[in-house]
């Protein structure tokens, strides 16, 4: 490997922790002061406020762009195309996830995520067609944020992004890290890489299009049934599906975090 390369790791991995340490020091001042969300507030979501109309920003732009575009792509495109077009990513999002499960020493799905790259790219023509899961070789997805987790990082509040939607302190912090693992970030042709990053998004959409039509239909209110999921999902991915015996919705590594039992009206 180069030295350029080397270099280029450090400097993400130094620019992720700081902007993580950053990142949780102002949630914790926030969290400290309140953040005029009461004292009835979520405490895992100290920025509600903001949160909440950044989601409906988020959720403008995905009425009247990603929808109809993902509908679009969904209704032209037969369904073994769009499923070639899912292998194909999913195939590239195993690279980055066998380094982060060696990362986090779980040396065989690090195993079975290398294995199934190396099949999915040659038999599956490119990632294309999923062979590796047809003969018993299951994905995992494991991101930058679950490394973290998985060592010990807290979460800090929840996070909504613009345009990227649900996140945390933390994750939004190895977002740094992740962009850098995309294999797609590394094609040196802008229009195309700049092509297939739309691809993906749209791809993205358009498999959750029955998930948002149930949700529309379902969740009184959209925004805390989204929080809800996305911090027990993360929860459940940090480790692995093993929830700690805990009623409450926490932050997504609750055991590193702040007790999520805490009174409300505790100063």
């Amino acid at each position: 490997m180069k030295a350029s390369s080397l270099y280029a790791g450090r400097s993400a991995l130094a620019a992720a922790a700081g902007w993580l340490r950053g990142a949780l020091a102002i949630g914790v001042l926030l969290a400290a002061a309140g953040c005029a969300t009461g004292p009835n507030a979520n405490p895992a979501d100290p920025l509600e406020p903001l949160n909440r109309k950044t989601a409906a920003f988020n959720d403008k732009v995905d009425d009247l762009v990603l929808r109809p575009v993902a509908t679009a792509y969904h209704r032209v495109l037969p369904s073994p195309v769009r499923a070639g077009v899912t292998n194909f990513f999913g195939n590239l999002s195993d690279v980055w996830s066998f380094v982060n499960s060696v990362a986090q020493l779980k040396l065989h799905n690090g195993f079975d995520d290398f294995v199934r790259v190396n099949i999915n790219t040659f038999w599956g023509v490119g990632g294309i067609f999923d062979i590796a899961t047809q003969v018993g070789l299951p994905r995992h997805s494991e991101d930058f944020g679950q490394t973290l987790g998985r060592w010990g990082v807290p979460s800090g509040p929840y996070l909504v992004l613009p345009l990227l939607g649900p996140s945390t302190f933390r994750d939004a912090a190895a977002l740094i890290v992740d962009v850098h693992g995309d294999p797609v970030n590394y094609i040196n042709e802008i229009p195309v890489r700049n092509s297939l990053y739309a691809l993906r998004l749209v791809d993205i959409r358009s498999n959750l299009l029955q998930v948002s039509a149930l949700l529309d239909a379902a969740a009184l209110d959209r925004y805390t049934f989204t929080r809800d999921a996305f911090l027990q999902r993360r929860l459940s991915d940090v480790h692995d599906g093993n929830l700690p015996d805990s009623g409450a919705v926490a932050p997504a590594d609750a055991p590193s975090d702040a007790p999520a039992d805490k009174p409300a009206d505790k100063p």
